[in-house]
């Protein structure tokens, strides 16, 4: 990992604008003219370097993003699509087949749990959900028809660490695909370098970083992407959820500052991880030794980039967790809304939210509490003053445990 660093990767690449401009022209067509019919054929396959044949295929703009992502993840290739959920989607549908089998994290994002558990029985692929962080029970899970492992690098919202290397090698073992969704720990995480082979992101989030727009990424070989945009029978190609240029353009220029802000994402939680466990109010973040698995982190993350910007606190039931975050947003602590990655910070009860597509038993089984708070922190200059707010808050809504309780 000492080896490797995303930014510098990014920085490196040197896109022009088609009349010589810093930043690169945005396509603004959906189709593309050529001088020959031989070369449009030859495209149609896939055959043609450098040439572009209508915008759900490829466009420029797309595949200077698809480039840089590709970059920072170190694969070989990247597709960008219209929403996160569409990258998660199109991945899992073009690798598994009727009849195939999933083991998956039980702890992962609300959208994704109903994408497996409810909507995959249409096509009679069968899904195992497993504790990620038992290892043992990942091994156990796989079957004869098992295509894919699939996983958060940091799951949603309980800020469980996948052992990614570990995970890799039960995939290779049974000869079946590790899929990582790192959407919570860009440049903190390389999971392709851990073993992965294929990475998904909604880029709606820290890589975007203003929630002004919604978009994912598909990060893997040259032939998965090849595969996944194939005209005949490519997932992403045929059910179409192409990336606006315009949209992908924007990405790709905040995408060269997202280095700095997962800094200060991850320089802002920690500080308030901290503050919070000091006055003895009950949280969970991976920086924090008290974390399960903070030392797993500590492992794998590429340190100059924090342990990132996603905590929680446990407000113990939903009304006092609504009561609580009504008062943070009163108080000018940020935003009672989904979502993260902001320069804002963000908060929600997962339970009746991102979350809220995931049963109540499973919920229990998961340790899922119904008042628990995920606190996505912003780039705030001042965290120290910014924190305040929060600690008194929790202390008037009894949030602190007794004394010294968590030592």
């Amino acid at each position: 990992m000492a080896t490797f660093d995303p930014a510098v990767r990014i920085q490196k690449l040197r896109h022009f604008g088609e009349f010589g401009g810093v930043n690169p022209s945005i396509t603004d067509s959906s189709t593309y003219t050529f001088l020959h019919g031989e070369d449009m054929f030859e495209t149609f396959l896939g055959h043609t370097q450098g040439c572009f044949l209508y915008s759900r295929h490829w466009n420029p703009s797309n595949k200077y993003l698809a480039d840089v992502l590709a970059a920072m993840e170190d694969t070989e290739s990247a597709w960008v699509t219209a929403s996160g959920m569409a990258a998660i989607t199109c991945a899992l549908l073009q690798l598994c087949n009727t009849g195939d089998h999933i083991v998956t994290s039980v702890t992962t994002y609300g959208g994704t749990f109903a994408f497996l558990k409810n909507y995959l029985k249409k096509f009679q692929i069968d899904v195992s959900f497993v504790n990620i962080s038992n290892l043992e029970s990942v091994d156990a899970a796989i079957q004869a028809n098992t295509k894919v492992i699939y996983t958060e690098s940091v799951t949603n919202p309980l800020l469980q660490v996948s052992d990614i290397p570990r995970l890799a090698e039960i995939a290779k073992r049974h000869g079946v695909k590790l899929m990582v969704d790192n959407t919570f720990t860009p440049m903190i995480m390389a999971p392709a370098r851990l073993g992965a082979d294929i990475v998904v992101y909604s880029m709606t989030k820290f890589i975007n970083g203003k929630n002004d727009c919604v978009a994912g990424a598909i990060c893997g070989t040259d032939q998965f992407i090849n595969d996944l945009s194939n005209v005949n029978d490519g997932t992403a190609m045929l059910l179409g959820p192409v990336l606006d240029p315009l949209r992908s353009s924007s990405i790709l220029k905040n995408i060269h500052t997202l280095h700095l802000r997962m800094q200060q994402h991850s320089k802002n939680a920690q500080y308030l991880a901290e503050k919070l466990e000091t006055n003895g109010i009950p949280v969970n973040y991976p920086g924090l030794m008290s974390h399960p698995q903070h030392e797993l982190h500590s492992r794998l993350m590429n340190s100059e980039f924090g342990y990132g910007g996603m905590l929680s606190i446990d407000a113990g039931t939903v009304k006092k967790a609504n009561a609580l975050m009504q008062k943070m947003q009163e108080h000018d602590v940020g935003y009672l809304a989904v979502s993260l990655g902001y320069f804002k910070t963000l908060f929600s009860c997962s339970g009746t939210s991102t979350s809220s597509e995931v049963p109540e038993d499973v919920k229990k089984e998961m340790g899922l509490s119904e008042g628990l708070i995920r606190f996505s922190i912003g780039l705030d200059n001042d965290i120290e003053s910014s924190s305040e707010p929060i600690l008194q808050i929790c202390q008037t809504e009894g949030l602190v445990k007794k004394a010294k309780a968590q030592h």
